[in-house]
């Protein structure tokens, strides 16, 4: 095997572990751990929002379903694009001030518990299990991912591959949290768009050209270029949906929590979208024009055709030079990292905040905190491994059920939540169960072809607006802390 791929692999993962290292030495309590104790900057909130976002679906699900199913596929974009826009403008500011506002919130079910002066912690345990339930299957999503970046550039069995690739995440988490995760998806987010936008230049020029290109993909399958092939309102809508899911992913909402103030937010919304943006635009470039250059090289398309989601590594194994693509390609590593640390992150913060301190060791010591959040890395680590075991797992499936149970259990909790004053606890509680109901039942029936989150979406917002209504009205406590909250966040 050429030397180059292990080399700078390892070279990126020493890097990671390095910064776990400089992190852990910064971290004193365990809102360091969780939350890096609010300190993040403008552009470390926007490139670290992004990079915990854009996983290994990124590089690998998205283009490779384009690459399958033609240019339709990039109303998935659209619908990010949008969605991350309003969750950047409605919710990212609102929820800093609001956190900070309810008790200091480290964790979204303590924000929750606070926000609604929930005495019977009904909030906390529902939404940690939620948490739990849906970020598992999450994390296993980017174990997978890393497992088959693994098992094709070094030529490794699957279940080697799987621990391989999940073993530095696991281990930079647990040893630096919030603030380690932080600082690696900056570098990460660097990687990712420098990769994303050279590597679709040289898939055209390798294919004869846009033009020339265009000419392969329409003449392979005119349904390629098509944005409406094979595509009722229905398929359009379920695409666009996944825009929704932004507004209740706890690992993104953590980055606005952890910004220094929310007037760091306005900047960190202009890097952040500019990033996405260019990203997005390469990834789907590389699947369409992937088409091209694989029609054109037939005996090299075999294990792209095998499994799609492939095709950026075929690609820059393909075209570049091996230490070139061993950069490139830690792009991947780089993507499927940064979303899995800070997912394990807040699923041990779920544990060890909301479970363990509130109700079995509330005089639990900062430190003993720390320790048992880092164990919680390792648990939930474990159990994401084991659901990883299945090698037919595909990254974009896992992704997009796991990302409409959030965006249907969370996103009208959290949205609502910082914008309406009248908003009561047991609004949020029927909301969030009855999100996450139908998206688990819509899932197992798949009712007219619509993709789960949006009904999720909408009938949880229903039902916080109409039980929130019909009951007693917040406190005169409840409704001046969001009062203060909103003042503050207006405030010059």
């Amino acid at each position: 095997m050429n030397t180059a791929l292990p080399v700078t692999f390892l070279s990126y993962i020493f890097g990671m572990l390095l910064i776990g290292f400089i992190a852990y030495r910064a971290t004193d309590n365990f809102d360091d751990y969780i939350l890096g104790g609010r300190s993040l900057g403008s552009l470390v909130t926007a490139l670290s929002a992004g990079a915990s976002d854009m996983s290994g679906w990124l590089l690998m699900g998205l283009p490779g379903a384009i690459f399958l199913s033609g240019i339709s596929k990039s109303w998935i974009a659209i619908g990010l694009t949008i969605g991350a826009y309003l969750n950047w403008t409605l919710v990212a500011g609102r929820l800093r001030v609001h956190t900070e506002a309810n008790n200091n919130a480290l964790t979204l079910p303590d924000y929750l518990t606070s926000r609604f002066e929930d005495g019977s912690n009904l909030l906390r345990v529902i939404s940690a299990i939620v948490i739990l339930a849906f970020f598992t299957i999450y994390c296993a999503s980017g174990i997978v991912a890393g497992a088959r970046l693994f098992e094709s550039t070094f030529g490794m069995s699957y279940n080697v591959a799987l621990w391989a690739g999940a073993s530095a995440t696991v281990l930079y988490t647990f040893v630096g949290g919030f603030l380690a995760i932080s600082w690696a998806d900056t570098i990460g987010a660097t990687l990712m768009i420098f990769a994303l936008l050279l590597t679709p230049v040289f898939v055209v020029l390798a294919a004869g050209g846009v033009d020339a290109s265009m000419l392969v993909i329409e003449a392979k399958n005119a349904a390629n270029v098509d944005m409406l092939s094979d595509l009722d309102v229905v398929a359009i809508l379920s695409l666009l949906g996944w825009g929704l899911g932004y507004f209740g992913q706890p690992h993104i909402l953590a980055r606005f929590m952890a910004a220094d103030s929310h007037h760091t937010i306005r900047h960190a919304k202009r890097i952040s979208m500019t990033w996405m943006v260019l990203c997005l635009l390469g990834t789907i470039a590389v699947g369409f024009f992937g088409i091209a250059y694989f029609e054109n090289n037939p005996t090299r398309a075999g294990s792209v055709l095998a499994n799609g989601e492939r095709i950026f590594i075929e690609l820059v194994l393909q075209l570049f030079n091996p230490w070139v693509a061993g950069i490139l390609l830690s792009a991947i590593l780089a993507a499927v990292m940064n979303t899995l640390s800070c997912q394990l992150l807040v699923c041990s913060s779920a544990i060890t905040e909301d479970l363990y301190k509130a109700f079995l060791r509330k005089s639990a010591s900062e430190s003993e905190l720390v320790w048992v959040g880092r164990l919680m890395v390792l648990l939930v680590a474990v159990v994401a491994i084991a659901l990883a075991a299945n090698p037919k797992n595909r990254v974009l499936g896992l992704v997009s059920y796991a990302w409409a149970g959030f965006g249907a259990a969370f996103g009208p909790l959290v949205l609502i939540s910082v914008t309406w004053s009248r908003m009561t606890r047991n609004g949020a509680l029927a909301g969030m169960l009855v999100g996450a109901v139908t998206v688990i039942v819509w899932k197992q029936y798949a009712w007219f072809g619509l993709y789960e989150i949006i009904p999720g979406f909408l009938f949880s917002a229903i039902t916080i607006f109409v039980v929130s209504l019909v009951g007693r009205p917040p406190s005169f406590a409840m409704t001046t802390r969001f009062s203060r909250a909103r003042a503050e966040l207006h405030a010059a």
